[in-house]
Formats: C-alpha cells, sequence, structure tokens
C-alpha cells in the first residue's frame, strides 16, 4: 500500500486480482467469527483494509490520470 501510495500507481495490480484477494479476506473474517478466533478476524480484517485501500487508489489513479489527459 505504501508504494502505491508514494508512487501514485497500482498499475502492476489488476482488479481481478484485487477483487480476488479481498473475497479471501472476507471469507476468512467471517470464518474468524465463527470460530471465534480474534486472531483470524482481526489479522484478516486488517489485511481487507489495506486491500481495499490499494483498490480505492487504483480506481481514484486511473480515473485521475484520464481526467488530466482529457483536459491537455
Amino acid at each position: 500500500m505504501i508504494k502505491t501510495w508514494k508512487t501514485r500507481s497500482a498499475k502492476d495490480v489488476s482488479y481481478a486480482l484485487l477483487l480476488t484477494f479481498s473475497t479471501g479476506c472476507f471469507c476468512w473474517v467471517i470464518y474468524g467469527y465463527q470460530a471465534d478466533a480474534k486472531p483470524v478476524m482481526i489479522a484478516n480484517s486488517f489485511t481487507l483494509a489495506l486491500n481495499l485501500a490499494i483498490f480505492a487508489m487504483k480506481f481514484a489513479y486511473e480515473n485521475g490520470s484520464k481526467t488530466v489527459s482529457q483536459e491537455d
């Protein structure tokens, strides 16, 4: 996430990867809740939050760069 933030680019990761990884983390959070495994829930919630942040940055940076290039 830090690299994405500093470079303002997430071109190295695809939407499919981000969606698949987020889905997996979400499933682990659900499992942790059902199994009453707080460490599993906490670790995967944190990972899911970081992954969603990268997803949001990818979306913002790609759409922001298209908007700027259209104005030129």
